[in-house]
């Protein structure tokens, strides 16, 4: 009996140990893979359609050091939340799906909103209401009256034309894509309610009745697409509220005070009957058209601040921000506003590509994919806007049907005669974020060289999913491949992207990425320089504005002494200096001396060394001080740039 106890007892010790080995190598197998860096996956798509949203070989971050432009990632700093991309089922659209066979366009639905199959559309902005873009004989809205005739009570409300072909679309559109959004935004009140007593022209009628029944109008809109099964998340009480002459097509004009009476109304009656529909104000276009200035009856004012002006109104507080347009003006206004009223979202909601009447389809696939590129798809999201949307989601092969307005617009996919379906640069420029970005990801921290102006650089924008994974969305503005390096902590990888191209890069949360670095504001911080420049757009300023597209130089050969000086305005910790002189290639300093000091006066050298490519990370000791000096040190005949001047702590 004792020996067999003794056997069984040995072989529990045994097993045990082996448990434990085996336990121990799987410790060991998690913790290498923990402290391996991921690979970023990449797809790109090429102006010449070689690739469309291919996915190319994955890249893996190493500790190699860089020479080449940088785009640093920095997950610390956050901006806005993201509600979707997309585009809009209009009239026109829902006609030319339905010209497909079934099968062709249960493909087509898949491709668009389909976040595994396809781009994964997030975002719809519905017309409430005939637009320009309808295949009708005749504009419409959801209660036409005969002429002379008025409908206060909405006794006709019917949204009858929709339960056709838009509102099927919608649902199957839900159905794969669950987390789709939806705007609405009616192009005309019913014409009875406006001055003229027509859809294309005139105004509201100032009268309590009319802005009463108009704030019913859109409320019965809301409540009968939502028991239609398509909740409506957002709705605004005008497009283009200054767009008096739309060739045709439906429009009205809408002041800041009308406006404002209108949400008096709805913004209560919402509230109360769909809380989750949120007004949003303007959706128009960056900046006041001259055309619509010029449109503006005589002693009405045109209203240039019109966004400024409706969030000054007490209405503003039922509204929960500002929906903007691409076709006059540039994305800064929306980070303008965002300054000047923080507490107020940016939405971004319309944005047509278009043609010259002699442009081959090779050349408006390429010429839009490189201007949708950098000011949708990248512009608009770097300037706080939290949806990206452009226009038709479909159109046929002659740009329509549309009644009306724009003979040049395209969508993001054409039905061609045969009964076939095609994708245009449109399809991409959305794609590359709705397939990537998940609703409710937020922008993250990225540093950007090119810009919407085109100044042929690299332009990207960066984001944190809620699963914690990370998505980059880079554009290549030059016609020439261009190379550089994306770093995340301490690691990084170099890529070249064609000329025009656009590529999306993801990689998972991943520890080795984190190194506890926090990217520090810079607001308010002043910079001066020796020597100073006389070029206003070379100013020190330029190096502490956040902006990567923005630089100080020199403006001379390098030599000793030469330096640039920033106070951060009060006393501030770090342990991270970031010397970047972005995308000017050879413009680094080629020896350099950072300095720190808590008066001014008296300075304390923290690091030195030798300059080798146009980012340079200084780790220091955790250091308290207001100015921080960085000082040439070196003679070469290139000037000296810094694109930006970074701390962390």
């Amino acid at each position: 009996m004792q020996r067999r106890v003794s056997a069984l007892a040995m072989g529990l010790v045994v097993g045990l140990v082996a448990v434990a080995t085996a336990g121990a190598a799987l410790t060991r197998a998690t913790a290498a893979q923990a402290s391996a860096a991921p690979s970023a996956r990449v797809w790109v798509t090429t102006i010449d359609r070689a690739e469309l949203m291919h996915e190319r070989a994955a890249v893996p971050f190493t500790e190699q050091h860089s020479d080449l432009t940088t785009i640093t990632v920095d997950p610390s700093r956050t901006y806005q939340s993201m509600d979707g991309f997309g585009a809009s089922i209009t009239d026109s659209s829902a006609a030319v799906l339905y010209r497909l066979p079934p099968a062709a366009r249960a493909d087509a639905m898949r491709a668009l909103f389909d976040p595994a199959k396809g781009v994964g559309v997030s975002f719809l902005r519905q017309p409430i209401g005939a637009s320009d873009f309808t295949a009708q004989p005749q504009h419409y809205t959801y209660d036409d009256m005969p002429p002379g005739q008025a409908d206060y009570l909405l006794t006709r409300f019917s949204i009858a034309h929709d339960q056709a072909q838009i509102l099927p679309l919608l649902r199957e559109a839900k159905r794969l894509n669950p987390r789709l959004k939806i705007m609405a935004t009616p192009w005309s009140p019913p014409a009875w309610m406006k001055t003229g007593d027509s859809l294309a022209g005139g105004e509201l009628k100032d009268d309590p009745r009319v802005y009463a029944a108009y704030a019913f109008y859109l409320t019965r809109f809301v409540l009968a697409y939502t028991a239609a099964g398509v909740p409506v998340d957002y709705v605004t009480v005008q497009n283009e509220p200054q767009n008096r002459d739309a060739g045709g097509g439906p429009v009205t004009g809408l002041d800041t005070v009308q406006a404002g009476k209108v949400i008096d109304i709805l913004g209560p009656l919402l509230r109360l009957v769909s809380p989750r529909t949120k007004i949003l104000g303007y959706d128009h276009n960056w900046a006041t058209h001259p055309n619509d200035i010029a449109n503006t009856p005589p002693g009405q004012d045109p209203e240039p601040d019109y966004p400024y002006r409706l969030l000054q109104n007490p209405a503003s507080r039922w509204v929960a921000g500002t929906a903007y347009h691409c076709y006059y003006g540039d994305p800064s206004a929306m980070t303008a506003l965002h300054n000047a009223h923080p507490d107020k979202d940016i939405w971004f909601t319309e944005c047509s590509g278009s043609h010259g009447a002699n442009d081959t389809p090779a050349q408006y696939f390429t010429d839009t994919l490189k201007w949708h590129a950098r000011t949708i798809t990248v512009g608009v999201t770097r300037n706080w806007a939290k949806s990206a949307v452009t226009w038709n989601l479909a159109l046929d092969s002659t740009g329509g049907p549309h009644l009306g307005g724009c003979g040049t617009c395209t969508g993001l996919i054409t039905v061609q005669p045969d009964g076939s379906w095609t994708t245009d640069a449109e399809y991409y420029t959305i794609g590359h974020l709705s397939k990537f970005v998940q609703p409710g990801a937020v922008r993250i921290a990225s540093t950007s060289f090119g810009n919407p102006a085109w100044n042929g650089e690299v332009t990207d924008v960066a984001f944190r999913n809620p699963d914690g994974s990370t998505v980059l969305v880079a554009h290549n503005e030059n016609d020439a491949p261009r190379t550089f390096t994306v770093a995340v902590g301490g690691r990084s990888f170099d890529y070249t992207l064609p000329g025009g191209s656009l590529a999306t890069f993801t990689w998972p949360k991943s520890r080795v990425l984190e190194d506890g670095l926090h990217l520090q504001s810079l607001a308010g911080a002043t910079a001066v320089s020796s020597p100073a420049s006389s070029d206003a757009g070379l100013a020190a300023s330029l190096a502490v504005d956040e902006d990567g597209t923005t630089r100080w130089s020199s403006g001379a050969a390098q030599a000793p002494g030469q330096y640039l000086q920033v106070d951060l305005g009060s006393a501030r910790t770090f342990r991270r200096v970031a010397i970047d002189s972005g995308a000017s290639v050879g413009d680094y300093a080629r020896g350099w001396q950072l300095s720190a000091s808590t008066d001014g006066t008296h300075w304390t050298t923290l690091a030195q060394g030798a300059g080798t490519g146009q980012l340079t990370n200084v780790d220091v000791r955790p250091t308290r001080a207001r100015y921080v000096r960085i000082t040439s040190t070196a003679t070469t005949g290139n000037w000296w740039s810094l694109a930006d001047i970074r701390l962390y702590n």
